[in-house]
């Protein structure tokens, strides 16, 4: 049974605490911790826990950078970063539309949900250093093969990193990733730089 604290860190991570099948917080914490072995069945085949974990991975990564950015500036260093990555995260758990891929054999009906697409443009951060991809939105008819269709990406950055270059980086890596894994008629990425923070 959780608590009003565990019910407010689980409403954090963009999630219910319906969502976490009956585990906690700091349960799902623990098996983090713990590398995730002895693999739990329960906690691993619970899309709302492993959306969890992803996003209690991500702090755990960050919680070093901003300890040590806290400790070596005046300022409190602003979390309300953390908050927007996790939305993102929390969203891309959301399976959404059904896109189907183009193809020429009408009897063949392949398709990948927008949750997918949108974890795929999450992936492109990993190429590209510093950068921490937030909300994530398709616009346009995605349901309808050869509808054009646009991008948006909110992302983090690191203080002093040249903004044009990386927001073109990121692009670049989306658009890549976007041809290669859908049949999706991109006509734009847009990246717009919500954050910009101290540290990793």
């Amino acid at each position: 049974m959780t608590d009003h604290h565990d019910d407010d860190q689980v409403r954090r991570l963009g999630l219910e605490p319906g969502d976490l099948d009956g585990h906690t917080i700091e349960e799902l914490s623990d098996y983090l911790e713990a590398g995730r072995t002895p693999r739990n069945a329960a906690i691993e085949e619970s899309p709302g826990c492993r959306l969890a974990l992803d996003a209690l991975e991500r702090l755990h990564g960050l919680g070093g950078a901003l300890m040590v950015t806290e400790e070596s500036s005046a300022a409190p260093a602003d979390e309300g970063w953390i908050d927007r990555i996790l939305s993102g995260i929390a969203m891309d758990a959301q399976a959404g539309r059904r896109i189907p891929y183009a193809g020429d054999d009408p009897d063949v009906d392949f398709g990948i949900t927008e949750g997918a697409v949108r974890g795929l443009v999450r992936a492109a951060e990993e190429a590209i250093p510093g950068v921490l991809v937030g909300r994530c939105r398709l616009d346009g008819d995605v349901t309808a093969p050869g509808a054009p269709v646009r991008v948006s990406i909110d992302a983090s950055v690191r203080h002093g990193d040249p903004l044009r270059a990386v927001a073109d980086g990121l692009r670049a890596e989306v658009d890549a990733r976007l041809r290669r894994h859908t049949t999706l008629q991109v006509e734009a990425i847009d990246v717009a730089i919500t954050d910009v923070r101290e540290g990793a």
